[in-house]
Parts: C-alpha cells; sequence; structure tokens
C-alpha cells in the first residue's frame, strides 16, 4: 500500500531531550548528563506506570514530577525558580541537526504529515512553534487527547482519525524503539531511527526500516 501520510514522534526523534544538558550544568556542575538522563529515564516509565494504573496525567505534569525526583535521587536542590526554567527547556528543545532539511524535504513530496507524541498541548505547541516548524505539519497531535501514553493503540488511532488515513497508508517514524514497534503492532509501516546503533527492542515485531538519521528517510520511501 503506498504511503499517503507520514507521522512523528517528537521527542528523541524531532527534537533532542538531552539538549536540556547545558541548562543542568549551569546549576549543578558536572550533574548535568546524570540529571538529564534519570530525568528521562522517570519522565518514560511515569508515563507507563501512569497508563498501567489508568491515572494519566498531562505529560508536564509527569515530566515535572521525574524532574523532582530526579533532583532528590541524585542530591541536587532544586528550588521552584530552578525547576520553572528547567520545564522551560522543553519548550526550546533543540531539534536534531538532520530534522529541518529532511522535514522539507518530505513535505514537497506531497504526503500529510503530522507529529504524534506523549507530550501534552502546553508543552508541544510552543516547541513546534519556538523551532518553526508549525507550518510543516498538517497536524500536531498529543496523546492528551486520548488521556493514555504510547504505546497504547488507541493513540495511534488518533492519527489515522484526524488524517483520514488507513493505517497501513501511514509511516510512523520513532527513535524510541519501544513506540516504533508500538506502532507495528497498531498497523503502521514503521521506520526507527537507530542513531545509537542499538538492538531492536524484543517486543515480537520488527521495523519495517532502520534509519541512522531522518535525512535517510526519503530514500526509503
Amino acid at each position: 500500500m503506498t504511503l499517503e501520510a507520514l507521522v512523528f514522534d517528537a521527542y528523541g526523534t524531532l527534537f533532542d531531550v538531552h539538549a536540556v544538558i547545558a541548562r543542568c550544568e549551569t546549576f549543578w556542575p558536572g550533574r548535568g548528563a546524570a540529571l538529564s538522563q534519570l530525568w528521562r529515564a522517570r519522565q518514560l516509565e511515569y508515563s507507563w506506570q501512569r497508563s498501567l494504573m489508568d491515572r494519566y496525567a498531562p505529560f508536564s505534569a509527569v515530566t515535572r514530577d521525574a524532574l523532582d525526583y530526579a533532583c532528590e535521587a541524585l542530591g541536587l536542590p532544586l528550588d521552584e525558580t530552578r525547576a520553572r526554567v528547567l520545564m522551560d527547556e522543553y519548550l526550546n528543545l533543540a531539534a536534531y541537526p538532520d530534522v529541518p532539511a529532511a522535514l522539507e524535504r518530505l513535505q514537497r513530496s506531497g504526503k500529510k504529515l503530522a507529529i504524534l507524541t506523549n507530550g501534552s498541548p502546553d508543552m508541544i505547541e510552543p516547541l513546534v512553534k519556538n523551532r518553526g516548524m508549525e507550518k510543516l505539519f498538517d497536524a500536531v497531535l498529543s496523546v492528551d487527547a486520548a488521556w493514555i501514553y504510547k504505546p497504547a493503540p488507541r493513540v495511534y488511532t488518533l492519527a489515522v482519525d484526524r488524517l483520514g488515513v488507513a493505517a497501513g497508508a501511514i509511516g510512523f517514524v520513532s527513535a524510541n524503539c519501544w513506540d516504533a514497534l508500538g506502532a507495528k503492532s497498531f498497523g503502521f509501516r514503521v521506520f526507527w531511527i537507530n542513531r545509537a546503533g542499538a538492538p531492536v527492542d524484543r517486543l515480537g515485531f520488527q521495523p519495517d526500516g532502520i534509519l541512522r538519521t531522518l535525512g535517510d528517510l526519503p530514500g526509503m520511501l
């Protein structure tokens, strides 16, 4: 089936979540990388745990809870001013260098482009705007509309419903292997951006394509 639309994960795929390290370093020199890694790990874990508990909270709240935990676990003093500054970093995350040109090329192909993210609207909409990408996408979709996090199947349904395209005609792109395989299980054709050269997660599915950068995608379509 010919692909009619491409749907992209946001965090870790289009935008570098570890761009926060530089700001963390200004507060706690030498601890920025450790904080960023633990913050991201807890952010994801809390989203999965809340989904299993059927206790949804917006990603902005989950991200703040993860930050609080990470700082306490690492013994880093966190006041409201520092917390606000670090949370604001998520509104200005850097795009990966390969992303802007690849998206512009994909847009010229005539396919519908969309973001489907765990990020709540108060996080993802300012980020896309601040990076000047709002005109590249036909839709910016948040799990907030489904009240559950990826890889729950009803999250991927949001893209089918909003774009009006059958699941088999949607290509899904993520640098998070668990997300790519969740989308594959749902019925999308999936492309995993494997920047780190990691093995495929053992979840019973394989990506349709493995990329080193988003710039590889146009040549695979």
